[in-house]
């Protein structure tokens, strides 16, 4: 979406309620420039009394731009401050009297005033302009217009007039990013005050025609013509707001199903002097796109069923490893297959975290927090207690880091329980740090500490060593401080 970036505020003198206003208009009028096939530009007034600065330019899409560089941030030129002045100060469209020219091109320049709405709720509209847009056409391109360019550059002016009557665009405009919103070369009609199409575009017939119309549009009630085709098709289940949107009343958008297409549509009221006289209906056909839609939906779904099956399947086996251990006569092996267990269950935790959520991205903080759990269970089963404290955020993770971080952090914090306070109450933290480009973790217990002061051989520490080294390509170091305890830094690229 468009919108005025910092150093264009900085420039102008416009209060916070008119930025949200022009903010709402930028979105929108993208649609003008097309209409028009001209270029758009929006002055604001500057700090100093008369100044004005260009604010925002639009250039036509279907036509070669007047303005090869975008002139924000530029004070108006000489050429156009009379018409841009007047039309600010006096609130009315002024002409330019004779064809311009701008880099060696004729052109046709008009300054259009742009007032607002005070609030949602109210229809007044601010008396005083806040802006000025001005229209440059391209008069050497100029061909004899046609019937579609003679209706598109109608539309066009109406939405300007209503710009200046602080009546376009309005608070209910359905102008979020959806993906295959109509533009007006994808097709075009026009209604009057009682729903009847008065003009349809090239483009726009076919929309329809690939909906199930097989008959002119023109002179007929589009909403009489599309309804049985809607109910006979796929989608049972009608939109209550659907006539309002193929009358023209309201300025929505709606998806319209049927056997053979999916089309979408956004109408936009006309308005003069604040009554309803028609309305623009932009429409798209969007069936591949809306199919590709549906099949990502699928998959996504099957995806996160995958990683729910595999979470249940790895709980089975850490069942089944926990089953085992109970069952085990020596010690050894039972504290072997404990192990194999946490390792299983740190893993199925990340699994379990992707079954829930869209994204493969893992919130990790979320994980860890489970994984701080299982050292709280491992102390309760030695006979102890353990105080678990973090610091710092993991943030969000991709799903092939997560995993892996959560056996080594899982690794870390047991190590932390079982060797370090082996048969005594303490304290593990946790304390993450992340910027841009690395994520550090240090594990820190205040128990006995590594013994002669170095690190063994077990095969946790093999593990925890594979994982970092290998496939998180960071680094791992253990330290015992002068204070005791025993602390490891592990430090991941990101």
């Amino acid at each position: 979406m468009a919108s005025l970036s910092g150093p264009i505020k900085q420039l102008s003198s416009a209060s916070t309620p008119d930025i949200e206003w022009l903010n709402l208009l930028l979105n929108e009028w993208q649609l003008v420039a097309d209409l028009l096939i001209s270029d758009l530009v929006l002055w604001l007034p500057g700090k100093e009394p008369g100044q004005f600065v260009a604010a925002a330019h639009a250039r036509p899409s279907g036509a070669a731009t007047i303005f090869y560089r975008d002139i924000s941030g530029e004070p108006v030129r000489a050429l156009w401050a009379k018409q841009v002045r007047d039309a600010f100060e006096t609130g009315e469209t002024i002409d330019q009297l004779a064809i311009g020219s701008y880099d060696g091109i004729p052109n046709r320049f008009t300054a259009f005033p742009v007032r607002r709405r005070n609030n949602m709720n109210q229809e007044s509209v601010k008396a005083e302009p806040i802006g000025v847009i001005t229209r440059h056409t391209n008069v050497a391109d100029t061909r004899t217009p046609n019937k579609v360019q003679i209706n598109y550059n109608t539309a066009g002016s109406d939405l300007l007039r209503m710009i200046g009557e602080g009546t376009f665009p309005d608070f209910g405009n359905s102008t979020g990013p959806k993906r295959g919103a109509p533009r007006a070369n994808d097709g075009l009609l026009r209604l009057d005050a009682d729903g009847e199409v008065i003009f349809a575009s090239p483009n726009g017939l076919s929309v329809f025609n690939a909906f199930g119309v097989t008959r002119e549009l023109e002179a007929q009630h589009l909403s009489a013509m599309v309804t049985p085709l809607i109910l006979g098709g796929a989608n049972k289940t009608v939109d209550e707001s659907l006539p309002l949107v193929l009358e023209g009343k309201a300025p929505w958008r709606a998806d319209l199903d049927s056997k053979s297409a999916t089309i979408t549509l956004r109408s936009i009221p006309l308005k003069a002097r604040g009554e309803r006289i028609g309305a623009l209906l932009l429409c798209r056909d969007v069936t591949e796109l809306r199919s590709q839609e549906r099949e990502l939906i699928t998959k996504d779904a099957t995806i996160r069923e995958i990683h729910h099956r595999v979470k249940n399947n790895l709980q089975t086996v850490a069942a089944l490893l926990r089953m085992q251990a109970r069952r085990s006569k020596t010690e050894e092996a039972k504290e072997s297959l404990e192990q194999a267990m946490r390792r299983v269950a740190a893993i199925a935790v990340v699994h379990d975290t992707l079954a829930s959520g869209l994204s493969q991205d893992v919130n990790f903080d979320e994980v860890f927090e489970r994984v701080l759990m299982l050292a709280s269970e491992l102390a309760a089963s030695h006979g102890t207690t353990v105080k678990t404290q973090k610091d710092g955020k993991f943030g969000p993770l991709r799903s092939e880091i997560a995993t892996t971080l959560a056996v080594v952090l899982t690794e870390l914090v047991t190590n932390a329980v079982e060797h370090g306070l082996a048969e005594r109450s303490g304290l593990v933290a946790v304390h993450v740090e992340r910027n841009a480009k690395k994520l550090e973790i240090t594990v820190a217990d205040n128990g006995r500490g590594l013994k002669d002061g170095g690190v063994g051989n077990g095969l946790g520490t093999q593990i925890v060593r594979t994982l970092v080294e290998g496939e998180l390509r960071g680094t791992i170091r253990w330290f015992s401080p002068s204070e005791g305890g025993t602390r490891a830094v592990v430090a991941l690229p990101l």
